[in-house]
């Protein structure tokens, strides 16, 4: 294993997603059974995330989803990728976390975004609008300020005021340049656009200003990861996301993950087609060795610190018998025991 893999920490992101024949609520339980074996296998953070009237998406009320994932393990760091700050008043936020941490102390993450709804009808419905997005950097102080007393309106976050909730920014182009003047760690994504991705770990490095939530800059690259034991069987687990993007930019909705054989069995129109290829490209998929050699890179490319795994697909079992092979990769306790 290479010093770079060997002194990074592992993590994974699961955003609830619906499988064709499946619930929701299955998704949900889903999420927590995959928190549990990413406990087990020693990964480091378990995060979900935020999605509004996403018909693929179950994962819609992080700090809640986060709460059951933190009552169902015991060790693993359990946080959000993110809630979106737009989308919320700063002081529900900071009591969400404050009861959080409360509940389970020393364990909480607080990742923020700065999206808004997928479409119109969301953000109408959230009683948002796309220019919300710009107003991050001011809602992410008063977000801290919170947590520190510092609010000019008098009132005190009950219970999150004093708590430490480590605070993580999901960035992607200007977000960079915020994590960094607010001095804060980055979460930073995705894999596949490997020069801007190193732009933007650039522009943080160059502008981060020591805080009192970080001495100095933290990086967590974020992507798909698939490991199985054909480079095949890898790309196989790819290929129900890359359908359900390229579905969703040709018909405005983003549907449940569709098992392979049914996307491999379809007929696409030359723009499907195109936008279906170009989502299985670019992730770090193959064997354990071939994954190895690519994270290898990947961390010496940007000097992260961390590796968020954010992988979805149809086949559970497959799944998980690639969060098990990438723990073994990673050198994780359980993954090394998983494949003895």
């Amino acid at each position: 294993m290479s010093s770079a893999i060997s002194s990074a920490r592992f993590s994974v992101l699961d955003r609830s997603r619906i499988r064709e024949g499946h619930t929701g609520p299955e998704a949900l339980r889903d999420t927590v059974g995959l928190a549990r074996e990413a406990e087990r296998l020693g990964y480091h953070r378990f995060w979900v995330a935020e999605h509004h009237g996403v018909p693929g998406v179950a994962g819609s009320a992080p700090t809640v989803l986060a709460a059951a994932v933190a009552g169902a393990t015991r060790t693993i760091r359990v946080g959000t990728g993110g809630v979106m700050l737009p989308n919320h008043r700063p002081l529900v936020v900071a009591e969400q976390f404050g009861v959080l941490e409360s509940l389970f102390p020393g364990r909480v993450d607080m990742g923020l975004g700065r999206s808004v709804g997928f479409t119109d009808g969301v953000r109408r419905a959230l009683g948002r609008g796309k220019d919300d997005a710009e107003d991050f950097a001011a809602q992410l102080d008063e977000l801290l300020g919170w947590f520190r007393g510092s609010s000019p309106t008098g009132v005190r976050a009950r219970p999150a005021e004093g708590l430490t909730v480590p605070p993580f920014v999901l960035a992607m182009g200007e977000g960079a340049t915020i994590a960094a003047r607010a001095g804060l760690p980055m979460v930073i994504g995705d894999l596949r656009d490997r020069d801007r991705m190193r732009r933007g770990i650039d522009r943080y490095r160059e502008r981060f200003r020591p805080s009192e939530w970080a001495s100095e800059p933290y990086v967590v690259v974020s992507g798909t990861v698939a490991v199985a034991g054909a480079p095949e069987e890898a790309r196989r687990l790819l290929i129900p996301e890359a359908w359900s993007m390229a579905y969703s930019r040709t018909h405005g909705s983003f549907p449940p993950l569709p098992p392979a054989e049914r996307v491999e069995a379809l007929s696409l129109s030359p723009k499907e087609r195109d936008l279906y290829e170009s989502g299985l490209s670019g992730h770090l998929a193959g064997t354990e060795e071939e994954v190895a050699q690519r994270l290898e890179a990947v961390l010496e490319e940007t000097g992260a610190q961390e590796v968020l795994v954010t992988t979805s697909t149809h086949d559970r079992e497959a799944l998980l018998d690639s969060y098990r092979r990438l723990a073994a990769v990673a050198g994780l306790e359980g993954g090394a025991a998983t494949r003895r």
